[in-house]
């Protein structure tokens, strides 16, 4: 045989070899996966089909280099709900790293896990999980990240874990755990976080090397504080020898509060309902029975007397039946006092709760205000909150909102922010933002594209029952007496252009909404107060720490413990930063912002899979945005 022939055989030989290489097939580990999804409820779809390769394009699949093991699963927040199916996943033999985090996945520990010994990273949090922990943590001898944190584990923890020689981070925060902690003198463990249990006992010698809040929110003896570990700081240390209320006492100036806001409430508002000479009309019954005819138009529904003066007025398609009268005799809770008056949680007699907004210094006539009413009680969007009614008189103008139960944005963000603290995770305040920026979109479409917000602050987004963000007061800027710029500029969401609330704009709309990221990012309030009261402005604060190259710097710590988010934090940040330039006309439009949103959340569905493998106890590594444009811009408001 000639040389030419031997060659030519050689090369058809290897290219048969590369070929049967690139077309290989994980077939047990793919019906395996089938087996798992088709036997769990998921809300998102997969594109995961059985006439397609595993390995290439299944969402958050990884295959080995020769195409031959899955040894990657990531699927967070894709609706996963119920149990995890017995013989699905533990039969990917070969799989290195499972993430299944932030889904609502339930049931004791999946049994399944067991079988995967070649583990190095799993991540099951912000799930719904409950029972004891495995007995038995040896199995994954090569296991260096494991997060169990926000679920429902209860029981001690497993003296086991200190058999994981390579672990690097263990986070079980958040959960149900009790009694000591065991000694897990694990020599490469750089994070730990034990935090929000019920464990007792005192720290471990071996643990001593961790701060403080590794062990916050437990009932750990006060022996810890003669201990190493870090102690809090003097400004928010409890002060000693601090006389204590006794629970009755405490429930009794609650109760006694809530009587006095009440009563005050009732007095004002029954003193402009007489005083428009409400007291002799008809009262209209809130027990669930239709409205008169006579007492509906095209638009809205109108309860009480005719007379113009003293009547609640409510919009198409509210299933609301109550009138002012109810109104007062409504058990009220101050919520918050904001730029355009106080807002209140009123409960009514039936068991309905609804927020109740009593403006202040309405400069506007009856026809105007009502005009305007009627503008915004027509915006019907998933993400803005719906107007349901409003009451018009000389001395008092008030609208009636829905009450959303799991609160505002800045409540969530800056309240409680102590030992008890559930933090929000980055899926939520993802969620919030792509919420906000839709229906803020969504209102800029309206009235030929003209209508403006005009008070967007992170107060003024809440929850809807999907966790997304919805915008509430919009539209109130212009029926208010305009507001001096020192008063305005403390808020810290004001445009440098805007100087009083007439001149409100949709570009200043996108520099609120562009502050409210850069809150969701940093965990910090647009103004606020460092430990020697010096005054920051978040705005100016962000722009100087990314200039100076130090981006992970910026983002809020409770963020950090995540893994594979760093790319996500920087393009939120870089959105931030462009909503927020000092010229109007180089910010995006709301309906760009949201398709820039919408991009990271893209992202966020697990393309980017080297970044989970990242040890939660590491310091990222950010890319720095860009802030050229917008450096000077925000610096000076």
């Amino acid at each position: 045989m000639s040389i030419e022939i031997k060659i030519i055989c050689a090369t058809i030989l290897i290219f048969n070899a590369l070929y049967l290489l690139s077309s290989a097939e994980p077939v047990e580990d793919k019906r395996a996966l089938l087996d798992f999804i088709d036997n769990i409820y998921h809300s998102r779809n997969l594109n995961w089909d059985e006439g397609t390769s595993v390995c290439s394009g299944w969402t958050g699949i990884t295959c080995n280099s020769g195409n031959s093991r899955v040894v990657e699963v990531r699927l967070p927040a894709i609706g996963l709900k119920g149990r995890i199916p017995m013989n699905t996943i533990g039969r990917l033999s070969e799989l290195q790293i499972l993430s299944l985090r932030s889904n609502g996945i339930s049931g004791p520990f999946p049994p399944d896990l067991l079988n995967l010994g070649n583990l190095t990273g799993l991540f099951l949090q912000f799930n719904r999980f409950q029972g004891p922990l495995p007995l038995d943590f040896s199995v994954w001898k090569n296991l260096t990240l494991l997060n169990l944190s926000n679920n429902e584990f209860n029981g001690s923890i497993p003296l086991s874990i200190s058999n994981l020689t390579h672990l690097t981070s263990l986070v079980l925060a958040n959960n149900w755990l009790s009694g000591d902690i065991p000694d897990l003198n694990i020599p490469s463990m750089k994070l730990l976080n034990l935090s929000n249990n019920n464990l007792t006992g005192v720290v471990p010698q071996s643990l001593l090397r961790f701060p403080s809040s590794s062990f916050s929110g437990n009932k750990i003896s006060q022996e810890n504080s003669l201990s190493p570990v870090i102690s809090p700081s003097p400004a928010i240390a409890p002060k000693k020898h601090h006389p204590r209320f006794s629970e009755s006492a405490i429930l009794g100036i609650i109760i006694g509060g809530s009587a006095v806001v009440s009563m005050a409430i009732s007095l004002l508002l029954i003193f402009a309902y007489k005083k428009e000479g409400g007291g002799g009309r008809q009262t209209a019954s809130y027990t669930n029975k239709k409205p008169n005819k006579q007492e509906i138009s095209s638009k809205k529904m109108v309860y009480g007397n005719q007379d113009g003066n003293s009547r609640l007025t409510f919009f198409e398609g509210c299933t609301l039946v109550f009138d002012l009268e109810d109104l007062l005799r409504a058990s009220a809770e101050v919520l918050g006092k904001g730029t355009f008056g106080t807002t209140y949680k009123a409960a009514l007699e039936d068991a309905t709760v609804v927020v109740v907004k009593r403006l202040k210094e309405v400069f506007v006539g009856r026809k105007d205000f009502e005009r305007q009413m009627d503008t915004v009680g027509n915006i019907r969007h998933e993400n803005v909150a719906p107007l349901r009614a409003y009451y018009y008189s000389k001395d008092e103008k008030l609208i009636v909102y829905d009450y959303f139960d799991q609160g505002s944005l800045s409540a969530l963000l800056h309240a409680n922010r102590g030992v008890k603290r559930v933090p929000l995770d980055w899926e939520i305040r993802l969620k919030i933002a792509t919420g906000a920026a839709r229906g803020i979109a969504y209102i800029h479409s309206k009235s030929a594209g003209k209508l403006v917000h005009g008070n967007i602050k992170a107060s003024n987004i809440f929850l809807n029952s999907q966790q997304y963000g919805c915008i509430s007061d919009l539209c109130l800027a212009t029926l208010i007496n305009p507001i001096s710029p020192p008063v305005m500029r403390i808020a810290g969401y004001r445009a440098p252009e805007v100087t009083d609330t007439k001149k409100v704009s949709q570009a200043s709309d996108v520099y609120s909404f562009g502050v409210v990221l850069l809150e969701l990012l940093t965990g910090k309030s647009p103004v606020h107060t460092s430990g020697d009261e010096e005054v920051i402005h978040l705005v100016r604060w962000v722009i100087s720490v990314v200039r100076e190259e130090w981006t992970g710097e910026v983002f809020d710590a409770e963020l950090l413990m995540y893994p594979n988010i760093e790319e996500e934090l920087v393009a939120l940040l870089q959105i931030g930063l462009s909503c927020v330039a000092r010229m109007p006309e180089e910010r995006p439009k709301m309906s760009d912002v949201v398709s820039m949103v919408d991009d990271i959340r893209n992202m966020n569905s697990g393309s980017s899979p080297s970044l989970e493998t990242r040890s939660l106890g590491s310091t990222p590594t950010f890319m720095t945005p860009k802030v050229d444009d917008v450096g000077s811009s925000s610096v000076r408001n």
